[in-house]
């Protein structure tokens, strides 16, 4: 049995070296590019194909060309005679992950050829060898001119859909710049310590014995930035729960509930679970946690985490917004509800954001949004706590959204962000009518919005 077993694990071995890389990189953006799911839908699939070496450059592709794929969509327009047929993405993706090698990183032009020639030969389709090799040697050959002609776009200048620089541009006159350059760069990896195990100080010791740099972030009490990102596997104590991988902004949804013993707790569209956890981390002795989601896959992501962390809460597959499939009328000291968005505020997490996402989607969004709040606020209790929380930087989403909700819902009443120990206001992003804005920063968090509402005991 132990021969048999090493056999196989020879054989699983050898089959990962054989896959293409780029190839790889050109499968999983494909999807991506006629639109049939989000990048990572097929990313951690696709990567657990290749060798750990491969890892960090097979994400550096996929992420970066999707980060500036309007300049390189531009680029191709130029060189190509005729738009590809839909069934070909993936040669499509072939010669965008090329242009983005010749055009960002710093390997040789002439192995950036090569090698993204040589990924064509896997997809059984000999007439693109041709077409992707002419198509990078000729902007290689003439890189200068083609340059000059797609210099003065915006979108390219941007990389962001047009309709989305406009929306950014007119909600934000004075940041939208550097809203959408700090899109586009790679978000720093960022931790969360867990109180309940030790004190922030003494993990960033931890780091600092192993050489990994690390710093206190000033947005969230718990919060570690990196300066480099890390396997998680390789930092101290994650597999006991002692740090979990969330963006400060993402971690101040669990200070502003304002918990207590006791209390019982609903997690809106709890998944992938980082909410919930910091939830039962900041006061282990609720009555009882009830973590919702929609999707019976993203559920399956909360219970791995609760489980690492050694936390236990009730999950719940359901649509919050429908009552009578899940909730007991028994109502809610606090509630967060992180709701579904446009996540315009963690576009450089996820890049095929701006591919994805088409400006009719926000008025769905909006919709659904105050739903959920219609819907949810009937289950608090009077004198009770709800956070709003989303990851865009849309007022519609946003500050527009609460105030229209306090102009028809009479018994709630807007709180200041404060800190809940001091009572001082905190200072996080950009105060409005009512809540406050995050914009993602180049070096530090993404970009949240938040709003703290309470349910009036009288009225």
């Amino acid at each position: 049995m132990k021969s048999s077993l090493q056999s196989h694990d020879k054989k699983a071995s050898k089959e990962i070296k054989k896959v293409n890389l780029r190839a790889a990189a050109a499968k999983t953006l494909a999807p991506v590019l006629k639109r049939q799911g989000s990048l990572n839908a097929h990313f951690d699939t696709s990567i657990q194909s290749l060798n750990e070496k491969e890892r960090p450059f097979f994400q550096e592709l996929c992420f970066g060309t999707l980060r500036h794929f309007f300049e390189l969509e531009a680029i191709s327009k130029l060189l190509l005679d005729k738009p590809l047929r839909n069934k070909d993405a993936d040669i499509y993706a072939s010669i965008l992950l090329g242009l983005y090698q010749l055009r960002h990183l710093r390997t040789p032009d002439h192995a950036a050829i090569a090698e993204t020639v040589q990924s064509i030969k896997t997809f059984r389709k000999p007439w693109a060898i041709k077409l992707v090799n002419a198509i990078l040697r000729g902007y290689s050959r003439d890189k200068q001119n083609i340059e000059s002609k797609i210099a003065k776009n915006q979108e390219l200048a941007f990389n962001h859909p047009s309709w989305l620089v406009s929306r950014i541009k007119k909600a934000w006159p004075n940041n939208w710049q550097e809203i959408l350059i700090a899109n586009n760069h790679i978000a720093p990896m960022c931790l969360r310590n867990n109180v309940r195990i030790d004190k922030r100080k003494e993990y960033l010791d931890q780091l600092k014995l192993l050489n990994i740099e690390g710093q206190a972030c000033e947005s969230s009490a718990n919060a570690i930035r990196l300066k480099h990102a890390q396997d998680p596997l390789t930092l101290p104590k994650f597999s006991e729960g002692r740090i979990s991988i969330q963006d400060e902004a993402a971690q101040l949804s669990a200070y502003l509930l304002d918990l207590k013993p006791q209390q019982r707790v609903l997690d809106a569209c709890c998944a992938p679970g980082g909410k919930t956890c910091h939830i039962l981390e900041n006061e282990p002795n609720l009555e009882e946690l009830i973590a919702i989601d929609l999707e019976a896959s993203r559920m399956l992501r909360v219970e791995e985490n609760l489980q690492r962390l050694n936390l236990e809460a009730k999950l719940v597959v359901a649509n919050a917004e429908e009552l009578d499939s899940w909730w007991d009328n028994k109502a809610f000291d606090r509630i967060l509800l992180d709701a579904p968005c446009s996540a315009t505020g963690v576009i450089r997490r996820h890049p095929d954001i701006k591919l994805l996402r088409r400006e009719d989607d926000l008025a769905k969004l909006v919709d659904i949004q105050k739903n959920l709040l219609r819907v949810l606020w009937q289950t608090l209790k009077p004198g009770g706590i709800l956070v709003y929380a989303t990851c865009s930087i849309l007022p519609e989403e946003n500050a527009n959204l609460i105030l229209s909700f306090l102009d028809q819902q009479h018994d709630a009443q807007a709180l200041a962000l404060t800190d809940v120990q001091t009572g001082d206001i905190l200072k996080i992003g950009y105060p409005q009518a009512v809540g406050q804005q995050m914009f993602p920063q180049t070096d530090g968090h993404d970009g949240f919005y938040y709003a703290r509402l309470r349910k009036n005991i009288n009225t």
